[in-house]
């Protein structure tokens, strides 16, 4: 906590110095226009979500899933395929259409990806778990980026171009850093509170749930005790799997409400496009 405290205090000083310097850094003048700061805002959003979502789902394929972390890479190319074709098609809408309906529809399209990872339960086709999943969330992917871009660079002059680039691009990493630490924080706590209520009801012995307890930060890692009986040993070791599925489904649920608020703030913020 401290550390994300000074990180914070840092930045509002770093926000206060450039607003009553002579020759700011980062000119806070770009942000009085509604589009620059809508878009920069979506961009913290979806950055955001996507960088605490990939944190969290090699853990998924690898440790609950069984998946190799070469299979991890190869589960992912729809998602590498969906960018080569449709990232062009979605360049196209924005010079037809402007940057505002295809980046409604791309963050839309990305959170229903990121609510589909909510969906498979422990083991299963990856056709029918996590392929739907991964292809829905590249398509919103594709449908994000061109126009998100447009958005930043269209929103300013010509001279401040360089330095719209670089705010959005800082961005969109201060906003993977929070999300990785935030999210990881509501993900192990929502692990222990299951397995807590998980062990509980299973009764097993006190110094052996102390044990399972005590490496909590393991996670799915977790030894279990060798003194249990092969019936509690197993039932513990499907309580731990029960318990990161409902961390996991969590961290998911959030990136999606984190991308379908960015919706929102594209139908609120983004300039429509201009007649001609």
């Amino acid at each position: 906590i401290f550390p994300l405290c000074v990180g914070c205090l840092t930045l509002i000083a770093f926000i206060v110095y450039e607003g009553i310097s002579s020759n700011p850094m980062m000119p806070l003048g770009l942000f009085k226009s509604k589009t620059f700061s809508g878009a920069n805002f979506i961009s913290f959003l979806y950055w955001g979500a996507w960088s605490g979502a990939i944190f969290f789902i090699p853990f998924n394929l690898i440790q609950l899933q069984g998946y190799s972390a070469a299979g991890v890479g190869v589960a992912f190319f729809p998602l590498i395929i969906a960018l080569f074709l449709f990232s062009t098609w979605a360049g196209g809408l924005v010079a037809t259409y402007g940057a505002r309906p295809p980046l409604i529809a791309g963050t839309l399209t990305a959170a229903a990806g990121f609510y589909l990872f909510t969906l498979p339960t422990v083991g299963g086709s990856y056709w029918t778990t996590f392929f739907p999943a991964i292809t829905v969330l590249g398509i919103g992917m594709a449908i994000i980026i061109s126009p998100l871009t447009t958005a930043v660079m269209s929103a300013v002059e010509l001279d401040d171009s360089g330095i719209a680039s670089g705010i959005n691009n800082t961005v969109g990493r201060i906003a993977g850093l929070l999300a990785i630490a935030v999210m990881g924080v509501f993900a192990l706590s929502t692990f222990n509170r299951n397995l807590n209520h998980h062990l509980e009801t299973l009764n097993i012995d006190q110094e052996s749930a102390q044990y399972i307890k005590a490496q909590r930060i393991k996670i799915l890692e977790i030894d279990i005790p060798d003194s249990l009986p092969v019936e509690q040993q197993i039932s513990v070791r499907s309580a731990i799997e029960q318990s990161f599925l409902a961390s996991f489904r969590l961290m998911m649920l959030i990136s999606a409400g984190l991308v379908f608020t960015g919706a929102i703030v594209a139908w609120l913020t983004i300039r429509k496009r201009e007649p001609g």
